[in-house]
């Protein structure tokens, strides 16, 4: 990791030291907000923001995210976690409380097309995606000149179908000693295992080079050029072990038209994935994402 990183990372960890973020999905009912803020403010905490959304003000799923200010947070934290438990079991509230500090550790798998990891790459070297990429694992060699040049561990592990049981045990063995809280799957053109997935639910994020749920598998450029699209996009969701079917977190489009080979639409959907990736990654590293069923409440 170079200076210009490390003074970044320091620097936002010591002006959010004492900043948290609470999660909340449970039944909505009346009552809710105002237990939450009255938690908050009998522990001298001053809200920053609020977010809430409810499915059906009658009966149906309500979503809250909160940060705040606490000071001495963290000498706090187990205090405040203990505190907030008869208000979580009352509502039967599904919670987080997540403290802005303490970044999150990212794996990063690739294949052999490095757009993606380069974008991820630049927004942590200019301070703009506030985790620590603990690793880089591929199945090919062409991405590990630039990880090492920036101090990351890169890890080279061949891959295919016949052998993924053996390949998974490696990397989860990696994902264990790096303590590793989410994955991204940067453009890596390997199916997982339903075992692997399950080890990191709602964890592993993925880009898809299209529009979905349309053009869903492989070669997807080259299809929607033989059907004469008008726009490709990029797709990031959670992995589930339905393929490419999982929930949803953003989405973006480009215009193309009948001049357009699926060379070039596919140089085209390359810089659509780049930022869709990287806008999903941030924000699940703002805690902004709460799962619901197969779809995403982003904040």
């Amino acid at each position: 990791m170079n200076h210009y990183m490390k003074k970044s990372i320091q620097q936002y960890q010591s002006e959010n030291k004492n900043k948290a973020r609470l999660l909340i999905k449970c039944p909505d009912q009346p009552g809710i907000v105002a237990a939450v803020s009255n938690f908050l403010y009998r522990h001298d905490a001053n809200i920053i923001t609020s977010d809430q959304y409810t499915l059906d003000p009658d009966g149906g799923q309500f979503f809250m995210r909160i940060e705040f200010y606490c000071p001495q947070l963290l000498e706090k934290a187990e205090t405040l976690e203990q505190a907030f438990q008869p208000i979580g079991e009352k509502f039967a509230m599904e919670w987080q409380l997540l403290y802005v500090s303490q970044l999150k550790n990212v794996a990063i798998f690739v294949s052999n097309e490095p757009h993606c990891l380069m974008e991820l790459l630049w927004e942590y070297q200019s301070g703009d995606l506030m985790g620590n990429i603990a690793l880089v694992i591929s199945n090919h060699e062409t991405a590990r000149e630039t990880v090492e040049s920036l101090g990351i561990p890169f890890y080279y592990i061949p891959a295919n179908k016949d052998i993924r049981k053996q390949v998974e045990e490696k990397q989860l063995q990696l994902l264990k000693k790096h303590q590793v809280d989410v994955i991204v799957l940067a453009r890596y053109m390997q199916i997982l295992t339903s075992d692997f997935v399950t080890n990191y639910e709602n964890r592993i994020i993925n880009i898809h080079h299209s529009f979905l749920p349309a053009f869903v598998g492989a070669n997807p450029y080259e299809r929607a050029y033989k059907r004469g699209v008008k726009m490709i996009g990029a797709t990031s969701h959670y992995v589930t072990d339905d393929l490419d079917e999982g929930p949803i977190i953003e989405q973006d489009i480009g215009r193309v038209d009948h001049r357009d080979n699926s060379a070039k639409m596919k140089k085209i959907g390359q810089a659509i994935e780049r930022v869709v990736l990287s806008r999903a990654v941030k924000w699940h590293l703002e805690d902004r994402i709460i799962v619901h069923e197969n779809k995403t409440i982003v904040f």
